[in-house]
């Protein structure tokens, strides 16, 4: 069996210190989340993050800069997911466009209201994430490079 590892993205959107996450029904119950997903077949980084935050909130995403790449698996027995992890900011809403199937809220929290949701992160790489944004982790754009169908 060939190990491969799920590559997802997600967006650290801050405003007024306030952190845009996404309230999501899962496998385990309801869960907070960065708005996140997985990267579609013939996609770039970019575009599919941007795709993931308009789906799951209906609000325009422009990526500034990258927080972190992050591997994590949450047992020995689970998947292992490699999540890019972007900041940036945010315009053009609109509340009137359905979100993704399982999202049934979004809500702008602080750092404190996140850090008492705890046991309800989709994983840790939550706070994690945040964590990193506040203290400043900004990586170039410049970094991603997509070569699909290069001969």
């Amino acid at each position: 069996m060939v190990w491969k590892p799920h590559v997802t993205v997600a967006a650290v959107i801050e405003k007024d210190q306030r952190f845009l996450l996404v309230e999501e029904t899962t496998e385990h119950g309801i869960a907070f989340n960065q708005p996140a997903g997985h990267l579609e077949p013939d996609e770039d980084l970019i575009s599919a993050v941007k795709r993931e935050v308009l789906e799951e909130t209906a609000w325009q995403f422009e990526p500034e800069a990258l927080v972190a790449v992050q591997l994590w698996r949450k047992t020995p027995e689970a998947p292992s997911f490699m999540r890019f992890c972007f900041c940036g900011s945010v315009h053009d809403h609109k509340p009137e466009q359905l979100l993704d199937v399982g999202i049934l809220a979004t809500h702008w929290l602080n750092r404190a209201e996140i850090m008492a949701k705890h046991d309800q992160l989709r994983s840790p790489l939550v706070l994690i994430s945040v964590d990193h944004y506040l203290k400043g982790y900004r990586h170039p754009l410049s970094l991603l490079h997509t070569f699909l169908d290069l001969a």
